[in-house]
């Protein structure tokens, strides 16, 4: 089966969606769209035993093919676990939000459209292996991130937050194309999989060190990468649907998918190891310092999900340090970040429909107005208490495997004894620490803020309460995954986390089974995490303990040296900027815009003349003049003078056709009387056109024009006129190429089976060209006729609009 197809599914079935939102009223939208991800998850857990063989699969779809640009869905241990996270946590999600929103108030038609395509793009980013449609996807991921960010978009704040999460990850985007060009030139060949195959000889390429730059910039904008996470906590203005979907399982997991999918290719360098693992524990501190900070609920998370995919990121910088040695603890890191990556989307999307819940059922999520909640919403506290203690890395939770792994990981790189690891290595496990335990804190404070302690005194916006049974269906699938996956962590390994391990890391293994990595709970008193984990939870205890002593301390940073404050100066210095350039130079006038067309024309095209030396003039092959070419060229002349000094349109639009006819009798003088023709109706047609055009148009007036002004018209003219000269008289004077004239002689009638060159060319040879223009002049009549019933509708009933 060409499965290739199924990366399209959802934005097929997104097509309907509007329709059977608009027909079936009684039946929420919601249940149609949940058949697509359950049918594509059940589907795609078929690969499993291929990727657990060590083997892949392809199916290819011809694209533009001239150019090695196809979509080639490539299914291999690395992109078929990313491919169930998206399917699966996706139907989930589905699930939660048709108990969230309400059929009734919600424009479910658009929702379930933008979440399909986003699907679509997901799919596409994790399953490309030709890096110009994985691009084609990556875009498509920020633009219906955009719209669901924006869904709300009565909401300023919704608007706001979908905009700087665009601008930031287009951004980056745009920057990963880049280094995707410089890698096809290095490479020759689109294809990841071929570029990994070659990949020893880029080492060294002038490109290297710039495409390597290039992708992590793409990577870390759409990771939320220190400084540009700043888009993520302003994207909780979505629905929280669509919080637990984008900002915990897929969207942002998506710059981690592209570092560990172009480890084998840039592993080699000493840049790649030190900005993935370095920005990675710089984005895992920040992130867990802030979290506590925050006082709204889905924020708290943002900046968890922040500091864990950070955690994650750091992981795979490790990782890649198995490419310049054979220690197993670097390939124990690259599964740990895999591990990890799985972990975080159980535990963190169970949170933000618990987050979800809570704002729900009380009206608000503002942490302070919060509490005591534990006897009135034992379930989704029970939730909520696993994915927490599972976010802060306490067992029986599956969060406890993978960070006792990080923090062993980040141990062991002290001892590196490549790229100066050896001397600042050494501060890798204290931030890891340092780290830890504050996220210990964020995740005791998300929970017991929340549900322990006693009532606020002010009432909630609503009468606090259970959600419904539907709505908790999701939360509690995912944490009950939390609690299994830490009694069966080698299951897991096996089925899902060795193959994506073996696919990072092809140089090292040839089949999932030679990942030698074994997880468990307990590795001995003599574990350097395990010390870590009781220094963790002591400091962590007693700085959550007393919180309100010291959590003020945040106040001493003002919120005008903060990096969103940086990102609104910015773009506010850019919108005041480019509205004083634009007023500056948008004058309204189309003589003002004529104006500077041609200026750049004149310049950039005599420049390029020069420069080139690409002006010869070669008069040896000019045609004699007679004296009929002689009165028509003085006929001609003073038509165009009559139209500069013509006082009224009038006397322009007929000095106008004058000159069209004098160019239609230099035709008929150098024998092209099929031209003459053409020019004669031509001329006609926009005489009269002109005339009645301009016919109600008031009085010529110069708007302004001051003397200065019509001397720059008068140079810039009288460039335009000596640059068109000079390009007439180097075209024919030098011909590089062969002129295309002789070919149409010669095929003209044998081709295309016609007599006259001018008419074959219009209809055979420019026939799409012909159609397209005919399809314009069409398109242009309509509205013309659309204008004109509208008015004279208008006149009809000129009461209408009062």
């Amino acid at each position: 089966m060409d499965f290739v197809f199924l990366i399209f599914l959802p934005i097929v079935v997104a097509l309907f969606v509007p329709l059977l939102f608009r027909k079936l009223k009684g039946i929420h939208t919601g249940w149609f769209v949940l058949v697509v991800p359950v049918l594509l998850f059940i589907y795609y857990t078929t690969f499993l035993s291929t990727t657990m063989d060590g083997g892949h699969a392809i199916s290819e779809l011809q694209w533009i093919p001239a150019l090695g640009i196809s979509f080639v869905s490539y299914i291999d241990g690395l992109s078929l676990l990313f491919t169930l996270l998206i399917t699966g946590i996706g139907a989930l999600v589905v699930l939660y939000s048709i108990f969230y929103l309400d059929k009734n108030k919600e424009k479910l038609g658009n929702f379930y459209v933008y979440l399909l395509i986003f699907m679509s793009a997901m799919l596409g980013v994790v399953q490309s292996d030709n890096v110009i449609s994985l691009y084609l996807f990556w875009e498509l991921t920020s633009i219906s991130s955009f719209l669901l960010i924006g869904y709300w978009y009565t909401r300023d704040r919704s608007r706001f937050g979908a905009l700087k999460s665009m601008m930031i990850t287009v951004f980056g985007g745009l920057m990963m194309l880049g280094g995707f060009v410089l890698l096809g030139i290095m490479g020759g060949t689109y294809s990841i999989r071929e570029l990994i195959a070659q990949s020893s000889t880029f080492v060294g390429h002038e490109f290297f060190t710039l495409a390597l730059i290039l992708i992590l910039l793409g990577a870390f904008t759409k990771s939320a990468q220190f400084p540009f996470y700043i888009w993520l906590p302003d994207a909780m203005e979505a629905p929280t649907p669509v919080s637990a979907y984008l900002h915990s399982a897929t969207m942002v997991k998506a710059g981690l998918y592209l570092v560990a999918r172009f480890t084998p290719i840039f592993a080699v360098s000493e840049v790649w190891i030190w900005l993935v693992t370095g920005i990675g524990l710089l984005t895992l501190f920040w992130g867990s310092f802030f979290a506590i900070k925050q006082t709204d609920l889905k924020a708290i998370l943002a900046f968890s999900t922040v500091s864990q995919l950070g955690l994650i990121m750091s992981l795979l910088g490790a990782g890649a340090i198995t490419f310049h040695t054979n220690e197993a603890i670097f390939a124990f890191a690259m599964f740990a970040a895999l591990f990890h990556l799985l972990n975080h989307a159980t535990f963190k999307g169970s949170l933000f429909m618990i987050a979800g819940i809570v704002d729900h059922e009380t009206g608000t999520r503002d942490i302070r107005k919060l509490g005591g909640l534990m006897s009135i919403m034992p379930i989704s506290f029970t939730v909520a208490f696993i994915g927490s203690m599972s976010m802060a890395g306490l067992p029986p939770f599956n969060g406890f495997l993978s960070k006792e792994m990080f923090l062993d990981s980040m141990y062991a790189l002290r001892d590196f004894q490549l790229f100066n690891f050896d001397t600042w290595g050494i501060l890798f496990p204290v931030i890891a620490w340092i780290a830890s335990v504050f996220t210990f804190i964020y995740s005791f404070y998300f929970v017991f803020k929340t549900f322990a302690g006693k009532r606020k005194e002010q009432p909630l916006p609503q009468d606090p309460h259970e959600a419904p049974i539907g709505m908790l269906v999701s939360p509690i699938i995912l944490a009950s995954l939390v609690v299994a996956i830490f009694f069966i962590p080698n299951v897991v390994g096996k089925w899902l986390v060795k193959p994506a391990v073996m696919a990072v890391q092809p140089y090292q293994y040839s089949h999932p089974s030679e990942v030698a990595v074994t997880v468990s709970a307990w590795h001995g008193f003599d574990s350097p995490a395990l010390w870590m984990t009781v220094g963790v939870v002591i400091i962590g205890a007693l700085l959550f303990v007393s919180l309100s002593k010291w959590q003020k301390v945040y106040a001493i940073q003002p919120e005008q040296l903060s990096l969103n404050a940086l990102y609104d100066g910015t773009m506010t210095f850019s919108e005041k900027g480019m509205n004083k350039l634009s007023r500056f130079y948008m004058t309204g006038l189309i003589r003002t815009y004529l104006m500077y067309i041609f200026a750049f024309f004149s310049v950039i095209t005599i420049s390029v003349l020069f420069m080139k030396n690409a002006f010869v003039v070669d008069m040896s092959s000019f045609t004699k003049l007679n004296s009929f070419s002689i009165i028509n060229a003085i006929i001609l002349l003073l038509g165009v003078a009559f139209i500069l000094f013509s006082k009224t349109r009038l006397g322009a639009i007929i000095s106008l056709g004058a000159v069209g006819y004098s160019v239609a009798l230099f035709f008929v003088i150098f024998k092209a009387p099929d031209l003459a023709l053409t020019q004669l109706v031509i001329e006609t047609v926009s005489v009269a056109l002109f005339l009645l055009a301009f016919q109600r148009l008031p009085k010529l007036s110069n708007h302004g024009e001051t003397k200065r002004n019509k001397l720059a018209n008068a140079i810039i003219a009288l460039g335009v006129g000596v640059t068109v000269t000079l390009v007439a008289l180097s075209a024919h004077s030098q011909k590089l190429i062969s002129s295309i004239s002789q070919f149409y002689i010669d095929t003209v009638a044998t081709e295309a089976g016609g007599g006259n060159i001018v008419n074959v060319i219009l209809v055979d040879y420019r026939g799409f060209d012909t159609l397209f223009e005919i399809a314009v002049l069409s398109i242009a009549g309509i509205g013309v006729l659309g204008m004109i019933k509208l008015r004279l509708a208008g006149k009809e009933d000129p009461d209408e609009n009062k």
